[in-house]
């Protein structure tokens, strides 16, 4: 963790030379553990966490925003964490905090098995977008991405930027991952900002990375490679908040819920 921790500082100093008025950090920034019991005996309340912590004083050093994933102790099951994804703003207060709701559970003969229930208990609700500085934010994590109805959801709440921070398997990546933000992106007619990791973590998992930004109009306004690197690289793009309210009144997407339930 202590690693990690070196190179998301890297990555908030690259962030700031940019002129980034916010830091998109992936799934699991603190750690990725090659077996559930590893997980969940590396995983640290938040409130002690020096990886945490670390991200907090950074936060608050360069007045930078970060929202970052991490692992927390399961409040319900001492044997299992929730995958967070936390919010720090510029003040060095964690602000916000999701859980991944949907859990990625997957044997698909010769090529990916990942039980992550194994170790992962599930979020149980969504959290409602907040007001930043690049506009309100909406957050979901990795797997939640094949699910259209959470997006659709903040969306409804006034989210203009929809976060999917990821760890995503490098033949499901190769396959959906382009595909899915880009749908994710259209149908809510927001941002989309996927950062996402890159290569080996461990003799079991390796990251298909391609971190991404998606425009509300389907665009890829910016994309990283899928090869680790001697450290760690960020993609910077613009929000433009005039331009995502001109596609959505010039193509409104009025949903029929006479016909069908409102997500």
């Amino acid at each position: 963790m202590a690693h990690n921790l070196s190179q998301c500082r890297l990555l908030v100093k690259k962030a700031v030379a940019a002129g980034a008025k916010a830091l998109f950090l992936p799934e699991a920034s603190d750690y990725i553990a090659p077996t559930a019991s590893e997980t969940v005996s590396l995983a640290q309340p938040a409130s002690s966490s020096p990886f945490v912590l670390g991200l907090q004083a950074s936060a608050q050093e360069h007045r930078l925003p970060i929202n970052v994933g991490i692992h927390e102790p399961s409040p319900k099951n001492q044997n299992k964490v929730v995958n967070s994804l936390v919010w720090i703003n510029e003040e060095g207060q964690l602000e916000y905090r999701y859980r991944k709701l949907h859990l990625f559970d997957v044997d698909i003969p010769g090529g990916s098995t990942l039980q992550e229930s194994n170790s992962v208990e599930k979020g149980t609700g969504i959290v409602a977008p907040f007001s930043t500085a690049v506009g309100n934010v909406g957050l979901l994590i990795c797997f939640d991405l094949r699910f259209p109805e959470p997006s659709i959801a903040l969306r409804r709440q006034g989210a203009h930027i929809i976060t999917y921070p990821s760890a995503f398997t490098v033949g499901t990546g190769k396959a959906h991952w382009s595909a899915l933000l880009r749908a994710r992106a259209i149908e809510s007619q927001s941002y989309v900002v996927a950062a996402a990791q890159v290569g080996s973590h461990n003799e079991k998992r390796a990251s298909y990375g391609h971190s991404m930004i998606v425009s509300p109009w389907g665009d890829i306004m910016a994309e990283l490679g899928g090869e680790q690197k001697d450290e760690p690289e960020i993609a910077v793009g613009e929000i433009d908040l005039e331009s995502m309210e001109k596609i959505r009144k010039e193509m409104p997407l009025l949903r029929r819920t006479d016909v069908y339930p409102e997500i």
